[in-house]
């Protein structure tokens, strides 16, 4: 059973970019695809990026396309989002979290069934 631990939020200005990374202990991340998601308290959690560790394919919200990348390091057996261009309105709590569905389900949070803690960004205006 794979367990997942965010790390790199933080608080940055409007315009800055913040890196997250999900690490995967208890097994590798192959036979997977990893997505991120946020949540601001009070909301529904959204679905912002995935990425299939064997393959590559990536998937994105339209909100974040062309300000964040998903990508893998082998090395280090994680999956990180390079979050560039912030705005006020990205400030959420970021989870990672492990899916096997096809890629259109990707963006269904009921699909994924083990999720990390979260790890907080907050950008300022």
């Amino acid at each position: 059973q794979v367990q997942l631990a965010e790390s790199g939020g933080g608080l940055v200005q409007a315009g800055g970019s913040l890196r997250l990374s999900c690490a995967a202990s208890g097994r590798t991340f192959s036979g997977y695809t990893v997505g991120w998601f946020r949540q601001i308290p009070g909301n529904e959690r959204e679905f912002v990026a995935a990425l299939r560790w064997s393959g590559g394919g990536t998937d994105y919200a339209d909100s974040v396309k062309g300000r964040f990348t998903i990508s893998r390091d082998i090395a280090k057996n994680t999956i990180d989002l390079q979050m560039n261009s912030l705005k006020p309105e990205d400030t959420a709590i970021y989870t990672c979290a492990v899916t096997k569905a096809v890629r259109s389900s990707w963006f269904d949070q009921s699909m994924y069934y083990t999720w990390g803690q979260g790890t907080q960004v907050t950008v300022s205006s």
